[in-house]
């Protein structure tokens, strides 16, 4: 579906053009704007939008969740009866919203778990006094992703800005498969795990981004949400390379929760472990949608899934590490 926007000057009584005020309730949308250097226009962001944003903006979204420590298996209970029972975990912050007064709300329908979705966020907007644009970026496939970019550029009045940057991307990625197609690199057995406990598989762009990286992962659930999986059926599967990326989980964070992995009694016999192909990485690589993030993680996969033929930039050399 083409979707185009009609963008409205914004004139003063004196026919001024004064400029579009944004707010991204999405850390990636948040970070994508950053990327095409379209911040000047953003305020209003989440509590989990990234550093830079952090350090600038207004946090506007929050959550019951901030500040607490749990484990995968709690956060995963919390998060079902959330959406059991239609109770959000996430809250506006009204008063600061209504100070920012934004044109364009960018928000997302992708996990209405896992962030403030397009109905929260409408019925937190309803009583403000200046009503804005909601536009939800809900992309499915990593093209979608690499559209989105024109999306929002295109919705704050930059659609050349958003066009260079996904050029950009897209030669980084075709520079991964062109080195695969000089090598003749067979594609190798991965499987990637967006959580740990309980097992989930990865979806949506992930099984795209692991294609461009030379792998295949048969367990995963391409532009598609991901879901609960077997241990069984991950030990019948039994992949050459396995990543382990929980959403919304560091390095670090998620090396707490590999003894959920490590105890169980398969473990040493899979062919990722005895192959030393184990990966932990983290989550913004894979389950945050900006396209530069998602292509920073084709790179890494690349150099994971065939490591004698990749290097990675040594900014991104902290976002993952062998764990065996």
């Amino acid at each position: 579906m083409r979707i185009i926007f009609f963008i409205k000057l914004l004139l003063t009584p004196n026919n001024t053009i004064i400029s579009m005020q944004v707010s991204s309730f999405l850390p990636a949308i948040t970070q994508m704007i950053y990327d095409m250097g379209l911040q000047d226009s953003l305020d209003g962001i989440t509590f989990e939008c990234p550093q830079i944003a952090l350090n600038e903006k207004t946090r506007v979204v929050r959550c019951v969740l901030e500040g607490k420590n749990y484990t995968s298996d709690e956060i995963n209970t919390l998060f079902s009866n959330s959406k059991a029972t239609g109770e959000s975990l996430y809250f506006v912050d009204e008063a600061e919203l209504s100070k920012i007064a934004p044109d364009v709300i960018f928000t997302q329908d992708v996990c209405e778990v896992c962030q403030i979705d397009t109905k929260c966020t409408a019925a937190a907007v309803a009583n403000l006094e200046k009503q804005p644009e909601l536009i939800p970026i809900n992309p499915a496939s990593l093209q979608d992703v690499f559209d989105s970019l024109l999306t929002i550029a295109t919705a704050m009045g930059k659609p050349e800005l958003g066009q260079k940057h996904k050029d950009e991307l897209l030669a980084r990625v075709d520079a991964v498969i062109d080195i695969q197609r000089k090598n003749r690199l067979q594609q190798k057995s991965v499987m990637l795990l967006e959580w740990i406990d309980p097992l989930f598989n990865c979806g949506h762009w992930i099984p795209h981004q692991i294609g461009y990286a030379g792998g295949i992962d048969l367990l995963s659930h391409p532009s598609g949400d991901s879901i609960v999986v077997d241990w069984e059926k991950i030990v019948r599967y039994d992949p050459e390379v396995l990543v382990i990326a929980p959403c919304g989980y560091t390095t670090e964070t998620t090396l707490k929760d590999m003894p959920f992995l490590t105890n169980r009694p398969e473990w040493k016999n899979l062919r990722a472990v005895k192959n030393k192909a184990v990966y932990i990485a983290d989550f913004d690589l894979f389950t945050q949608p900006s396209a530069s993030t998602l292509v920073n993680g084709i790179e890494i996969l690349a150099k994971i899934i065939h490591p004698e033929f990749y290097e990675v930039s040594k900014n991104l050399q902290h976002k993952f590490f062998k764990f065996i």
